[in-house]
């Protein structure tokens, strides 16, 4: 529901979708480029799920005038324009436009500075009102001091500020988007009347259950019920999840993520899940922050089918749930690959030009050739099933969001990351049968190395700095290793023809440096070292220098590549027979606007203005 990031986002949408029927049927438009520009602005926010960059979580600019956007407007038909009662077009206009065209105005929509409120100063829908603080102390009065088991308070809800007091707005059938999770009840009804078996019957009853609730008791329910079902072939991954969106933790995106199993690619990352307490046991960290017994990992491939709200256009390649600590430890989790969005994403590196342009040897070139699909396959299996999956927070310590607040993402992400990376050079990997050369691990080393140097910098424009978790986690962790290895240069920054480099030199001794970085990140995260986290994540993953950053823009610019990537969802149509579903045709819509419009047609579900 809260994947919009501004309650301004969808009145704007609205405005600029009648644009687009009215203008094109009253031919008025004298500027087709600046029509072009309108559209574009439109694919946008639709990419990002608000007026916000879904990864630098700055404001985007829109290539139109005040003047024309107002133009475009008043020449629109006012009955498809999102007017409130009492309201004009003109002020309609004047809102819009104050928070499109005022870059003061909402600049970002995480905001992470150290310096800054993130609730107060983030431009999201989670909170209207209040202060980091207010929202501490508002869920410190519920919680229970040493509870094993405690609730994701404040997933589900929105907070306000009212002349009463603070008052939390939950998502539920009956509470704040009663007509949108109303519509996902009915379907997830529908679906277990065809489960597969009584676990996947069971999970998806306590969900149903839980959207008609608000129970964030009844959602861990659910979690256990959906880690147990590890039968079923057909599955799903659906709720507000994800805590990204919110600077200090509390309130998940809604996602779905339809999917169905792969059975052979999935024997690849089993024999990862089945080892699941070797690599605990060798790994870097404290023995006192490893767990003693590692239950319950389960893994697959999967091709997913289908994707909305927090994981669409722009997709996950990997994922593991849940994400409350302490099911984890009771229970287990399920990690996915997704397989079918990896292999697009592989087949998409080959042509552009990028792995020639910022890599610095023939040699590094014909490697990543022949290993790269590998290497990042097994770093996303075992990022998603160990790494996650991974360590004890020590007895008494709150939970990350509680201890790391807003630096708790980037650090977890970074954990995940080098335990992936240490393992990737070790000959278990070998002795598994998961890889035949220790050069897919080599492969991997050189490539996160560029990228969280150099290459993923330009999804960012220039002058901004870090803000999205998994971004900042990427830079962390190069730029410390690079930092700590630079004596013995471990990993050497070359300058070649005005193009520089970041060679690695020494893949053993990266590899210790990686497993020094996961102990000390491991740490942080067991004892609730606030500070030590803020300083790793403020000094290595937040600020980019700004020639090296125009230097890597200037070098895209010349490839024409695209910084990032999305993807159209099938529309699936059934054949019937007799009242029968006897096949399903998949089908694909034209375009990436094509597929929008027919969402906003059919499925706007969601008010323009919350109640």
């Amino acid at each position: 529901m809260e994947n919009w990031d501004n309650k301004t986002t969808k009145e704007l949408l609205k405005a600029i979708l009648s644009l687009r029927t009215e203008n094109e049927a009253k031919r008025f438009l004298r500027d087709l480029l600046t029509e072009q520009e309108i559209i574009e602005f439109a694919k946008r926010v639709w990419f990002s799920n608000g007026i916000h960059h879904h990864y630098s979580s700055s404001k985007m600019e829109p290539d139109f005038s005040k003047e024309y956007f107002a133009e475009l407007v008043n020449n629109s038909d006012e009955r498809l324009l999102p007017v409130q009662e009492g309201e004009s077009v003109e002020i309609l206009i004047e809102n819009i436009s104050a928070i499109l065209f005022d870059p003061k105005r909402d600049p970002k929509r995480v905001n992470k500075n150290a310096d800054a409120d993130p609730v107060a100063n983030s431009a999201n829908n989670y909170y209207e009102n209040v202060t980091q603080a207010e929202v501490e102390a508002f869920y410190d009065k519920m919680k229970v001091k040493g509870e094993k088991h405690p609730i994701s308070y404040g997933l589900n809800s929105k907070l306000i500020k009212t002349d009463e007091g603070i008052v939390e707005q939950v998502w539920k059938v009956g509470g704040m988007y009663s007509n949108a999770i109303t519509e996902i009840v009915s379907w997830l009804k529908k679906a277990s009347e065809v489960t597969e078996n009584a676990n996947q019957k069971k999970a998806i009853d306590l969900l149903t259950e839980y959207y008609e609730t608000g129970d964030l008791a009844t959602f861990d329910a659910y979690n256990i019920a959906w880690v147990q079902d590890t039968a079923s072939r057909v599955d799903v991954i659906n709720g507000f999840i994800e805590v990204y969106g919110d600077a200090i933790g509390y309130r998940g995106a809604y996602e779905s993520v339809l999917s169905i199993k792969d059975m052979e690619a999935s024997k690849r990352i089993a024999a990862i899940s089945d080892e699941a307490q070797w690599f605990e046991d060798n790994s870097t960290i404290l023995d006192e922050h490893k767990k003693a017994e590692v239950v319950g990992i389960s893994a697959k491939v999967i091709t997913v089918v289908t994707e909305s709200g927090d994981a669409s256009p722009s997709t996950p390649i990997g994922i593991n749930l849940p994400n409350a600590n302490w099911i984890r430890s009771e229970y287990g989790s399920k990690s996915v690959n997704i397989g079918n969005i990896v292999e697009a994403y592989n087949s998409s590196k080959k042509e552009g030009g990028a792995l020639e342009e910022f890599a610095f040897s023939e040699e590094e070139i014909e490697r990543a050739k022949t290993w790269s699909a590998l290497a990042g396959n097994l770093h996303t299996d075992m990022h998603e099933v160990i790494g996650h999956a991974s360590g004890v927070i020590n007895e008494g310590i709150g939970t990350p969001k509680e201890t790391l607040k807003s630096y708790a993402s980037t650090l977890e992400e970074a954990r995940a990351d080098l335990v992936a990376l240490y393992f990737l050079l070790d000959p278990k990997m070998l002795e598994l049968g998961i890889m035949t050369t220790l050069d897919v691990g080599k492969t991997e080393y050189d490539g996160y190395i560029k990228n969280g140097m150099l290459v993923q910098l330009v999804r960012i424009k220039l002058g901004d700095v870090l803000e999205e978790a998994h971004m900042r986690n990427r830079q962390l962790v190069a730029k410390w290793s690079y930092e700590r290895g630079a004596e013995d240069k471990v990993i050497e920054k070359v300058v070649k023809e005005g193009k520089t480099y970041y060679v690695v030199r020494d893949y053993e001794k990266l590899r210790v440096i990686f497993g020094e970085l996961l102990k000390e990140i491991q740490r942080i995260k067991s004892e609730g070292d606030y500070e030590a986290g803020k300083a790793l994540v403020e000094n290595y993953g937040v600020q980019i220098d700004p020639v090296i950053h125009k230097e890597i823009l200037d070098r895209f610019e010349k490839l024409n590549v695209a910084p990032y990537s999305g993807f159209i969802n099938p529309v699936l149509k059934p054949i019937m027979e007799n009242g029968e579903i006897i096949d399903v045709v998949v089908e694909y819509p034209d375009d990436f606007q094509e597929q929008m419009l027919h969402y906003a047609k059919d499925y706007s579900f969601l008010p323009t203005y919350n109640e």
